[in-house]
């Protein structure tokens, strides 16, 4: 089995929406590594991924993109958190969490006793 994680539908776009809420404008090398960093490596993007979930975000209007310079003084496009993405984030986390606390109690109930 492959060590790295299959992500499952939207979690992605949740990921981009908390790294920005989190980091603040960030281009999308920036967000793609951080998500890398913070999974331990467990989620490797490559960059059509990352910017197929930052096209998707901005069409939705849930993050904006900005030209600016990048570290390497390159143009790049920095996106960024929308009033709208935040409300999102915020149903959207507090239902992950939900989801994760459900999961976590069915993977840890006690195995019955067969007889």
């Amino acid at each position: 089995m492959d060590d790295k994680l299959d992500l499952l539908q939207g979690t992605l776009d949740l990921m981009v929406l908390q790294t920005l809420a989190t980091m603040g404008p960030q281009h999308g090398y920036g967000v793609a590594r951080r998500i890398e960093q913070v999974s331990g490596d467990n989620v490797i993007l490559n960059q059509g991924t990352i910017y197929a979930s930052l096209i998707r975000l901005q069409q939705r209007r849930l993050i904006k993109a900005e030209w600016g310079t990048s570290d390497n003084k390159r143009r790049a496009r920095f996106y960024s958190l929308t009033p709208r993405g935040r409300k999102q984030l915020e149903g959207r986390a507090a239902n992950w969490r939900r989801i994760a606390a459900v999961m976590d109690r069915i993977f840890n109930q006690p195995a019955e006793e067969s007889d």
